[in-house]
């Protein structure tokens, strides 16, 4: 050969595509999903045949689960021992299948994730309800293929005498496919294929009348009845599932919550955890304990309340915020006519139904080719008995065998299958007994011929044979439905005055996002030190509030964050804070402008937003009270490149003050600014001249007396009385700030309301700080330029300007 012939020259992403179709095709046809017949996948069906094979059957002892893996990956599934395992494993936790098909001695996992036991160390054999699933499988009811080695053959489907993918349920992942079919109840399903079979036409609604719903091995309570009837038209729908929970009153006046089920395929050990961080991080007042009290005798989780709690109300907050409430979603896809398709109930049932009808009619055939076989064999045997001397007589001349087979055939016309079974005949059969029992036994096989026909040519038949063995089924194995089907989802309300325990705290919010919340013994006990933070980080929110009350965190972007106080980490004053992303997911490259403590949500009050290109915004505060709070929400339309510069939070009744970096500032009543919906943009603030921005913006109470605090890029101050200012209205430019130079002229970077116990801190890009206080400044007019309070070629730019107060306020401390 060739060097170059060795090699084809093709594109890497042909080679790439035609070899990740094959793996696909492969994973999806022959591992991942349920075969809509059997309902089985690959591996489980391959540990079943191999079981029954074996003859490791549920009337015989268990066996090493070794040899069972042993033998299904020699001879069937060339892959891992662990997957084999597992997939054996699973068909025997009556956690995870409603009807087990295998039954396991020694520790094959828990409810808690406990891993199984190795398998050297259990053993295991096929449950009796999977010993239907390999019923009549000799009777070439299926069809075999040859193994991985063409050692031997596999069935490519198990007859499976009921609706197993139904009743079991299925999950798993493919390529590009995924699988959640929920466990059934046996007897609910045996009477929907019966009706399905007997009244093909049959509608949803009439199935659904006797198929409830899915019904877990797990229990627990199904709700939302428009789901169920969704994911049984479509293959699709959504359902919550929630566990079965009482409130017991206990000794001395106090309640519990008593759970007794939990919700499908849900780890209980995690979901004790979880409520016990609940009550160990105090997110709920009430909790006193939490413990598991499971044992042989049924799962049973106990939430010791504490006297006076609100049971019903903690109740709630577990629903809401652990696995105690589940949303399950349906997605029935499984293997139909070798392709993966979406399945509803009724095609469900019928790809079974058609199943089953090719499964009777081959054993129906089968079982015809073996009774012909035998009464023709018994017409001989009858017909050498009555003349039975010259039989003998012919045998006993013959040489052998061989030769006494041929002169039977050829003296007394007898086939070669009649003339086998005369010579092999015992001599005891030869009594007049034996004639009679050959005569009943034709006459037997003659009505077996006689009704095998008749299935065969009649559906009306074949369709009671199959539901006579689906009854049969019902009657040895049905059991009670576990699952209650409540019809709609009940909303679940929280009310958090009730659950939280109302305290007072101190809250810091920083400028890089870290925060906490700290108790007033912990902020007492730092005689007076500064909090915790990272170095070069600083204060922006400063509040005393309550655990009852909520946090409103803003963004440059024009994001805000929705935290109640008490979902604040619990951090000490001297400690760092917790980052905010931590706490809700930040949009990268965000930060923080604004925080506030908000007790209510009244419709009285407003949120004033001002951004750099100019634009101003009033929203009632009640518009940003969230439901949710798991992500950032939008709390105004911005345009492209716009951020957020400030945000305040009026009475509605305020005056209105914008700066911008070429010194023009403007006063107007807040009332100019429309009031608009939470996700809208605004209106125009202020009229900027092409490359100004807004640096600074504030509201104050009407014929406030106060003072204007501003700092150029020059490391030049002012401090002005606002006074200076008229009043006028929204969208104009404004009164200049500042003297106009040609060369070199002052920009505004900060801009602060002032008053004589304020003092400023300003910071360079060289790190070097100073400060000033107010008292010590003299006002200046709009005009001047204002005095040097840094060289910014020696000492750096300014980059930060912010305020301290001496006292911690009720309300926000810095601006």
């Amino acid at each position: 050969m060739l060097f170059a012939d060795k090699y084809l020259d093709l594109p890497l992403e042909d080679v790439i595509g035609d070899r990740f179709g094959r793996y696909s095709k492969y994973i999806i046809q022959e591992r991942a999903l349920p075969d809509a017949r059997d309902g089985l996948k690959p591996v489980q069906r391959r540990i079943l045949y191999a079981m029954h094979k074996e003859g490791n059957t549920a009337d015989k002892p268990f066996r090493k689960s070794a040899k069972t893996v042993g033998n299904v990956i020699g001879n069937y599934h060339p892959h891992g021992d662990t997957s084999v395992y597992d997939a054996m494993v699973r068909m025997s936790q009556d956690w995870k299948l409603r009807y087990g098909l295998i039954q396991m001695h020694g520790n094959n996992g828990s409810i808690d994730g406990d891993p199984p036991a190795a398998m050297r160390y259990t053993e295991a054999r096929i449950s009796a309800i999977a010993s239907e699933m390999l019923r009549d499988i000799e009777k070439e009811t299926v069809d075999f293929i040859p193994n991985f080695d063409d050692s031997e053959t596999e069935p490519v489907v198990l007859p499976a005498m009921f609706p197993n993918l139904l009743v079991n349920g299925s999950t798993g992942i493919s390529a590009g496919y995924a699988t959640d079919i929920p466990p059934h109840q046996l007897g609910e399903v045996i009477d929907a294929a019966i009706l399905q079979m007997e009244n093909p036409n049959c509608t949803l609604s009439e199935l659904m009348q006797i198929v409830k719903g899915p019904d877990f091995p797990t229990g627990g309570i199904i709700q939302g009845v428009e789901g169920i009837r969704n994911a049984y038209e479509t293959g699709k729908g959504k359902v919550v599932v929630r566990c079965k929970a009482e409130i017991e009153s206990v000794r001395g006046g106090k309640q519990q919550i008593v759970i007794t089920e939990i919700p499908y395929e849900i780890v209980k050990a995690n979901l004790v955890k979880k409520m016990d961080e609940i009550r160990f991080d105090k997110k709920v007042d009430g909790i006193a304990e939490v413990r598991d009290d499971t044992d042989r005798t049924g799962l049973r989780i106990i939430v010791e309340l504490k006297k006076d709690a609100d049971a019903a109300g903690i109740l709630n907050y577990l629903y809401k915020n652990t696995d105690l409430q589940i949303t399950y979603n349906f997605n029935m896809v499984a293997i139909f006519n070798k392709r993966p398709m979406l399945l509803g109930l009724k095609q469900l049932l019928l790809a079974y139904i058609n199943h089953q009808k090719e499964v009777i009619t081959r054993r129906s055939k089968y079982e015809l080719r073996k009774a012909e076989e035998r009464q023709h064999v018994v017409e001989g045997l009858i017909r050498a008995i009555s003349i039975l001397d010259e039989v003998i007589e012919t045998i006993r001349a013959s040489k052998d065998k061989r030769n006494a087979k041929d002169n039977l055939m050829s003296k007394f016309q007898f086939t070669e299958p009649q003339a086998e079974a005369i010579v092999t005949l015992q001599l005891y059969r030869l009594t007049n007994t034996d004639i009679t029992t050959l005569q009943k036994e034709s006459d037997e096989l003659a009505n077996k011929i006689t009704r095998l026909m008749e299935i065969l040519n009649s559906e009306k038949k074949l369709v009671q044979v199959i539901k006579k063995d689906l009854l049969t089924i019902k009657k040895t194995f049905n059991d009670e439905r576990r699952t209650v089907i409540e019809a709609e989802i009940e909303e679940i309300k929280i009310n958090f005055e009730v659950l939280v325990p109302a305290e007072d705290v101190l809250v810091t919010v920083t400028k890089e996002g870290y925060v906490k919340r700290t108790s007033v013994r912990s902020y007492t006990a730092s005689n007076g030190e500064p909090p915790g933070m990272k170095e070069g980080d600083r204060v922006i929110g400063h509040f005393e509030t309550n655990t009852t009350d909520t946090l409103l965190i803003f963004s440059a972007k024009g994001n805000y964050l929705f935290v109640p106080v008490h979902q604040l980490p619990d951090i000490r004053w001297k400690d760092l804070g917790q980052h905010v992303a931590n706490i809700v997911p930040l949009e990268r490259g965000d930060e923080i402008i604004k925080a506030m403590p908000i007790k209510e949500f009244s419709e009285e009050q407003f949120l004033v937003f001002f951004t750099k290109q100019g634009m101003a915004k009033r929203t009632p505060l009640s518009d940003y009270q969230a439901q949710r709070y798991s992500k950032a929400l939008m709390a105004l339309k911005l345009k492209q490149d716009d951020v957020v510069v400030d945000v305040h939070l009026t009475d509605g009744e305020q005056d209105v003050f914008i700066a911008t970096a070429f010194g023009y500032g403007l006063l107007f009543e807040e009332a100019e600014i429309s009031v608009v919906g939470q996700r809208a943009a605004g209106v125009k603030g202020i009229n900027l001249k092409p490359e100004d921005e807004v640096i600074s913006a504030f509201t104050l109470a009407k014929e406030e007396k106060t003072y204007l605090f501003a700092v150029t890029q020059r490391g030049a101050f002012k401090k002005m009385n606002i006074s200076e200012f008229d009043k006028t209205s929204r969208a104009k430019r404004g009164l200049i700030m500042l003297r106009e130079l040609k060369s070199n002229p002052h920009r505004l970077i900060a801009l602060k309301k002032a008053d004589n116990k304020s003092i400023f801190y300003l910071k360079t890009d060289k790190g070097i700080e100073d400060a000033l206080e107010m008292a010590q400044v003299r006002p200046s007019d709009r005009y001047s330029n204002g005095s040097f309070i840094i060289d910014t070629t020696k000492e750096g730019s300014i980059i930060d300007l912010w305020e301290e107060r001496k006292v911690i306020e009720g309300e926000q401390k810095p601006e």
